[in-house]
């Protein structure tokens, strides 16, 4: 069967004494196109040959339609707007559709079917099945906010941009490692294996969906360097903390990490937990941050009672921040914390190296100085570090044990920090300055 395809040209014909009188369109000129003027009562049409014209809508929208005949029937097909589709680029749409009928094929019907098909790759893309799969552990109360917050801020900084928009089906192990060992190059290893872990997840999610046939991170074992333990780095003598503490109240980036250095060697909690601090859980009448079990490592419950120094930082911060939800909101977004790189960056901005001072390190720091310098027992330090730890009768801690001598301990070692600042001690003699 031979199929009647052409390409219709309107309004290519006038009447004139009773016969049809052929009429030549003639192309539009670029000048003609960006100068043609709505008419605010209709649409305007101007045609271009072969099927190929400009509508012109009253708001002032300039549209290309392409008019055309398949099987017998009469189509449109819009090609786009101007200036965004050039008048080259439509008379290029409209040979390309001129193929596609010589061929048999619908232009109208192919773009269905491609828009289609980009639908179930997007829906099958590794960003759209890790998003699926963080939803249902960040909703359900599988997750804290802050570690759901941790754990997308790593998948849109490392693994979306380079493999997030592929079928998931279609990446292999070499291309997630190789996208892994470049974190690893900037000397995150532990991030890296971090992503490794949750990659691995996101792919048995797609696995029980039917949305890929296997769990490429299985074949990666050992592919990674092993992450290093050692401890945070940290000061621990009273003539290296005293710099440290001079340089924190000295900073001069922004103000909000600035008030996060000085609490943490005050508070020493962990730095995860003071970045996702939030307004509602400090009391400043009783001096008391209230932590909430779901924010805790220990999924416990824990005060952290608050000294005279700490409440004046809080205060001075809460006139910039109080307003919103985070004490310590991110740079882009009040709507997440602050990253977890920034108090270490920070750290770094002032001199001092991985080896030498970390965030974290700040807990090292308070639990051998109290011990050694304050004299304070064992286990009020380790009740406040919100380590496991166990009483007399073998019931874990809570977080109301040894309150009032742990409120005094925070107190005395505020009080003890204020005067290493006022007065540094000078290095041991046989000890290197």
């Amino acid at each position: 069967m031979i199929l009647n395809l052409h390409i219709l040209k309107p309004d290519a014909y006038t009447q004139k004494g009773g016969n049809a009188m052929p009429r030549r369109v003639l192309p539009l000129t670029d000048k003609e196109v960006s100068k043609a003027k709505p008419d605010p009562n209709k649409e305007v049409t101007k045609f271009d040959g072969g099927g190929l014209y400009i509508l012109i809508t009253p708001s002032g929208g300039k549209l290309w339609r392409l008019k055309y005949r398949f099987a017998g029937k009469e189509k449109l097909i819009s090609l786009g707007s101007y200036p965004e589709i050039s008048i080259a680029d439509a008379r290029e749409a409209r040979a390309e559709s001129k193929k596609l009928i010589a061929n048999g094929i619908d232009p109208c019907e192919l773009r269905k079917t491609n828009q289609a098909l980009n639908k179930e790759i997007i829906a099958n893309s590794f960003e759209s099945i890790a998003r699926e799969w963080h939803l249902k552990y960040s909703s359900g109360g599988k997750w804290s906010p802050a570690h759901a917050a941790d754990v997308m801020h790593r998948l849109e900084k490392d693994i979306f941009p380079p493999i997030g928009s592929r079928p998931i089906s279609e990446i292999k192990a070499s291309e997630l490692l190789e996208t892994l060992e470049r974190v690893v190059g900037r000397g995150a290893n532990d991030t890296a294996h971090r992503l490794l872990c949750h990659c691995g997840m996101i792919w048995r999610h797609a696995v029980v969906r039917g949305k890929a046939s296997r769990d490429i991170t299985a074949e990666m074992a050992g592919e990674l360097d092993p992450v290093t333990g050692k401890n945070h780095a940290a000061f621990t003598k009273p003539h290296e903390v005293a710099p440290l503490l001079n340089c924190i109240d000295g900073y001069q980036g922004s103000f909000i990490v600035k008030c996060a250095l000085q609490l943490l060697p005050l508070l020493f909690c962990r730095p995860g937990e003071l970045r996702a601090a939030e307004w509602s859980e400090f009391n400043f009448d009783n001096r008391m941050w209230d932590i909430p079990a779901e924010r805790m490592k220990m999924k416990k419950p824990h005060f952290v009672p608050l000294s005279h120094q700490a409440v004046k930082i809080l205060k001075s911060l809460h006139p910039l921040t109080g307003a919103g939800r985070y004490l310590f909101p991110g740079h882009r977004s009040s709507l997440r914390c602050m990253s977890d790189n920034a108090l270490n960056a920070a750290l770094r901005r002032m001199g001092f190296s991985k080896d030498e001072a970390t965030a974290h390190g700040f807990r090292a720091t308070a639990r051998t100085m109290i011990r050694q310098e304050l004299k304070f027992d064992k286990e009020y330090i380790e009740i406040q570090l919100a380590h496991a730890t166990s009483a007399q009768d073998g019931t874990a801690y809570d977080r109301v044990d040894f309150l009032d001598e742990r409120i005094g301990m925070m107190q005395a070692w505020a009080n003890y920090l204020d005067g290493l600042k006022a007065n540094p001690p000078a290095a041991p003699s046989n000890i290197p300055a």
